[in-house]
C-alpha cells in the first residue's frame, strides 16, 4: 500500500475469526470482521492518520461490512464486499446481494459511497446498453455473477470503476481456474506445438545399438572432414557400411515383433489403428489446409482460412427460421427432484464408450472409470450440486468443432462440411443421467423409432418393407413422401424446445438444468490450421450431445401431435420422416398439413432433398406438390441407409450392399493384403469391418437364390484377394473360408434375420 500510495484498502478472504481492529505495521490499522477461520473474511484496512477520521464501524457478516469516515467535510463511507463464488448456493448469493442493498439503504442521501468488493464474477467486455455504469475494459464474457453487479450498479446509481480504465488482464483479474493455470505453466514450460504432422523419417524400430552406430558413423565423418586421409575415409566407409546391416536387421527384428503382437489379442487395437493409418496414408488429399470464401476465392493465408471456417459456421449455427410467436402458455410442473444416486452414475458410465476423441478439458471418460468407486462417490457429489444450484462447471460450456467432409462435392468448399462438437466427457456422464431421468417421465410416441429403447432401424425399414410388399401383393398403389428437414439439430427454436420439455411434464427443475447447458456456450471451430476464435451459439441442439437425440425426440413429439397418423402411415426416425397413404391426393394434403405444423414452430421442409414414391403405380405418371412446388418423384430411395424400390423388389439395395463392402474392404485393404498378417487375424478384420456393412439391414429383405449368390460371389473374391489366392490356384470356396475363419454369408443372414426375430418376440 505504501508503494502503491493507497490510504484506504478493501480486502477480503481475511479468514480470521471475531471483529477487532488491529494495527498491521507500516503504519497501517485493519479493521476485519469473520465468523470462521477457515472462510470469508472482509476488512478495511486504513493509514494511519485516516483512523482518527473514523465515525462508524458497521460489521453485517462476514462478507460484508463498512465504515463511515468524516473526511475535510465530507462524509465518506468505504463498504467491503465478499460475493460468494460461482457453485455457492442461491440462497448464499441472495443472502450477500440482500446484505449489500441494507447497507445501501441505511446510508443517508448525499453521503459519497465507495465499495470494494470481489464480486466474483465477469461484467464481460464492452458496455453496449450499459454505458451509464461501466467502460468498455472489462474481462472475458458476461456470466450470471458479472450480470447482478451490473444490475446492483444501475440500481444504486453507481459506477464499476475498474472497467473505465485499460489494463493488462492480470491487473484486472484476481482469480483464474486451476486449469487454467496448469495449461498456462504448460504452455510456457512445454511450449505449443504447431499442430501440423512433422514429416520426420520413420524411426519407431531404432534401438540402443542402431542409434551407437549411427553416433560412431558421425564421429567418423567430423574426423575423415578434418583430416582428409585414406585411413579415415576407409573407416567411415566401413561404419557407414555396419550402419545400414544394422538397420536393415533392427527394422526386420521391428516388424517381426509388430506383426507377432498384432496376432494377439492385446495387439487387436493396434491392428485397427494401422488399418486406419494406411487407408490414410493412401488418399490423395489428407489435410485441406485451404478453403473457399463466400465468394469461391480460394483462401491460404492461415489467419483468413480460420476466419472463414468462424463466419461459416457461426452464421449457420445462429440462423434461425421464421416462425410464429406461442401465445398460449402451458404450466410448469413444480416438484421435488430426488437427489442423484451412486447407480445411476454407475449406470451412466457403464453406457459411455472408451476410446473417443476427448473434448476441451481433456479429460476422457477413462480416467473415470479407473478410478472406480471413488470417481462414482465424487461424480455424484458434483451431479448434485450442479442440480441443486442449477448450474454446470463454466468449463463444461466450451465446445470445439471439428469439421468432417460429407465426401461428396467440393472439398475446399465449408457448406460440403459437417460439424461435429467435442464435448467434456464429464458433461457427457451429467447429460446422460439427466436424459435417464427425463426417459422415466415423457412418453414418446410409438411413431419414434430413432433413439428410443425396444426401437432401432430395423424396425422402421421392415414396417415400410411390409406395408409396401402387402400394397404390391394386393396390386394396389400406395404413396409414400419422404420428408427432409433443413438442418433439423441447428434450426430448433430453444424457446420452443423448453415448451415442447414442459408441455411433456417435464418437471421445471430439469428445464432449467437444460437451459443452464445451453447458457453461455462457445464455441471454436479446429481444423487443419489451428482453432479459431470463440463464438457464440444461441440457435439449434449440440451436435454430438448424449441428450440432444431424446431432446429432438421430445420436440418432433409435441410438434406432430396433431399431424401424424398411426404406425405404418406415419413413422419417424429423428428428423427422417415417412408419410404414407392410399391415394395421391391424401399424401400431398398429409404434406401439407406436416409443412404447416412444423414451419409455424421454425422447423423447415426441404423442397429440394423431399421426395416422393409410388409403390406399384398403375395410372400415369402423377405428382405431388408442396406449396405449388412440385415434390422430385424418385423410384428407389435410401431410407435409414437401405434401398427401397417403387417396385417392391430389392436387386439395387443387394447392390448397394455388395459396394459397402468393396468400401468397408478397401478402407482396411492395407492390413488385409498384407502377406504377413496371418489368416486368422484377416479374417477377423473382415469379420468385424467389411461383413457388418454387407448385412446392414438385410433381415427385413426377402433374398432370392441369385442375389444371395451376388453377395457371396463378392465375398469370396474380397477373401481370394486377401489371402493372395486366384481362381488359377484351383482352391475351393470352403478351404478359403475355413483359412479365414469366415461362414457362409447367406447362414449369416438367416442367423440375423432369426436374432432380430428373437429380439421381437422377447420385446412384445
Amino acid at each position: 500500500m505504501e508503494r502503491s500510495k493507497v490510504d484506504i484498502l478493501c480486502v477480503q478472504e481475511t479468514r480470521w475469526k471475531g471483529s477487532k481492529a488491529r494495527s498491521i505495521g507500516a503504519g497501517f490499522k485493519l479493521f476485519y470482521y469473520g465468523v470462521d477461520s477457515k472462510r470469508n473474511g472482509v476488512g478495511v484496512v486504513l493509514k494511519e492518520e485516516f483512523v482518527r477520521n473514523v465515525l462508524e464501524v458497521k460489521r453485517v457478516s462476514d462478507r460484508v461490512m463498512s465504515l463511515k469516515l468524516e473526511i475535510e467535510g465530507v462524509m465518506l463511507n468505504v463498504v467491503s464486499g465478499y460475493a460468494p463464488q460461482v457453485g455457492c448456493e442461491l440462497e448464499e448469493k441472495e443472502s450477500f446481494w440482500s446484505e449489500l442493498d441494507e447497507v445501501m439503504e441505511s446510508i443517508p442521501t448525499g453521503e459519497r459511497v465507495v465499495i470494494g468488493a470481489d464480486f466474483n464474477g465477469h461484467v464481460g467486455e464492452g458496455n453496449t446498453g450499459d454505458e451509464e455504469v461501466m467502460g468498455k475494459f472489462g474481462v472475458k464474457e458476461r456470466n450470471l455473477e458479472g450480470q447482478m453487479v451490473v444490475d446492483f450498479a444501475k440500481r444504486m446509481d453507481m459506477g464499476v470503476v475498474n472497467t473505465y480504465f485499460q489494463k493488462r488482464e492480470e491487473y484486472r483479474v484476481t482469480y483464474k481456474s486451476g486449469a487454467e493455470v496448469i495449461r498456462e505453466t504448460g504452455r510456457k514450460v512445454l511450449g505449443v506445438s504447431s499442430g501440423r504432422r512433422k514429416e520426420d523419417k520413420e524411426t519407431w524400430w531404432w534401438n540402443e545399438e542402431v542409434q551407437d552406430s549411427i553416433q560412431r558413423k558421425r564421429l567418423a565423418k567430423k574426423k575423415w572432414d578434418m583430416d582428409r586421409t585414406e585411413e579415415n575415409r576407409q573407416e567411415y566407409k566401413e561404419l557407414q557400411h555396419r550402419v545400414k546391416r544394422g538397420v536393415s536387421k533392427a527394422k526386420q527384428k521391428a516388424y517381426e515383433e509388430l506383426y507377432t503382437r498384432l496376432d494377439t489379442r492385446e495387439g487387436e487395437k493396434d491392428l485397427y489403428r494401422l488399418a486406419r493409418q494406411r487407408d490414410r496414408d493412401g488418399k490423395d488429399v489428407q489435410q485441406v489446409r485451404v478453403i473457399k470464401d463466400r465468394d469461391g476465392r480460394v483462401l491460404t493465408s492461415e489467419e483468413s482460412v480460420q476466419r472463414r471456417w468462424k463466419e461459416y459456421f457461426e452464421e449457420l449455427m445462429n440462423e434461425e427460421n421464421e416462425r410464429e410467436k406461442r401465445v398460449e402458455r402451458v404450466n410448469s410442473v413444480e416438484q421435488k427432484v430426488d437427489k442423484i444416486r451412486k447407480d445411476e452414475v454407475r449406470k451412466a458410465l457403464k453406457r459411455m464408450k472408451s476410446g473417443k476423441a476427448v473434448g476441451p478439458d481433456d479429460i476422457p471418460v477413462e480416467v473415470w472409470k479407473c478410478l472406480g468407486e471413488a470417481a462414482v462417490e465424487f461424480l455424484a457429489s458434483l451431479f448434485n450440486r450442479a442440480l441443486e444450484s442449477e448450474r454446470m462447471p463454466e468449463e463444461w460450456r466450451r465446445r470445439v468443432l471439428v469439421p468432417i467432409f460429407k465426401n461428396k462435392g467440393d472439398v475446399q468448399s465449408c457448406s460440403n462440411y459437417r460439424g461435429i462438437k467435442l464435448m467434456s466427457h464429464t458433461m457427457k456422464l451429467w447429460e446422460r443421467v439427466v436424459e435417464a431421468r427425463l426417459r422415466k417421465v415423457v412418453e414418446i410416441c410409438e411413431q419414434q423409432y430413432g433413439f428410443m429403447p425396444r426401437q432401432s432401424t430395423t424396425d422402421a425399414i421392415f414396417a415400410l418393407r411390409i406395408l409396401m410388399e402387402k400394397y404390391r401383393d394386393g396390386q394396389r398403389e400406395l404413396h409414400c413422401v419422404f420428408v427432409d428437414l433443413e438442418k433439423a439439430y441447428d434450426r430448433v427454436p430453444r424457446e420452443e424446445l423448453w415448451y415442447c420439455m414442459r408441455k411433456s411434464g417435464v418437471a421445471e427443475k430439469y428445464v432449467r438444468v437444460v437451459q443452464d447447458m445451453y447458457e453461455r456456450s462457445r464455441t471454436v471451430v479446429r481444423c487443419a490450421v489451428g482453432q479459431t476464435e470463440e463464438f457464440k451459439v444461441e440457435v439449434g441442439l449440440h451436435q454430438g450431445s448424449a441428450l440432444s437425440p431424446f431432446l429432438f425426440a421430445i420436440v418432433m413429439d409435441q410438434l406432430s401431435e396433431e399431424v401424424r397418423q398411426e404406425s405404418p402411415w406415419t413413422m419417424m426416425f429423428a428428423d427422417d420422416i415417412v408419410i404414407c397413404s392410399e391415394s395421391r391426393d391424401q399424401v400431398e394434403e398429409n404434406l401439407e398439413r406436416w409443412r404447416f405444423a412444423l414451419e409455424r414452430r421454425g422447423m423447415k421442409v426441404s423442397r429440394s432433398k423431399t421426395e416422393y414414391m409410388c409403390v406399384n403405380e398403375r395410372e400415369g405418371s402423377g405428382t405431388v406438390r408442396l406449396q405449388g412446388e412440385e415434390v422430385k418423384k424418385v423410384q428407389e430411395f435410401k431410407y435409414l441407409g437401405s434401398t427401397v424400390q417403387s417396385n417392391g423388389e430389392c436387386g439395387k439395395e443387394v447392390k448397394k450392399r455388395v459396394q459397402a463392402g468393396w468400401n468397408g474392404w478397401r478402407k482396411v485393404s492395407g492390413v488385409l493384403c498384407d502377406q504377413k498378417i496371418s489368416a486368422r487375424i484377416k479374417g477377423k478384420v473382415y469379420r468385424t469391418v467389411v461383413r457388418p456393412a454387407m448385412l446392414y439391414g438385410l433381415e427385413t429383405v426377402s433374398l432370392r437364390k441369385r442375389q444371395e449368390s451376388e453377395l457371396e460371389v463378392a465375398e469370396l473374391k474380397m477373401l481370394r484377394f486377401s489371402l493372395g489366392v486366384t481362381r488359377l490356384d484351383r482352391i475351393r470356396n470352403e478351404y478359403i473360408r475355413g483359412t479365414a475363419h469366415v461362414g457362409r454369408l447367406g447362414d449369416k443372414v438367416r442367423e440375423a434375420r432369426l436374432r432380430w426375430f428373437g429380439h421381437v418376440q422377447r420385446r412384445e
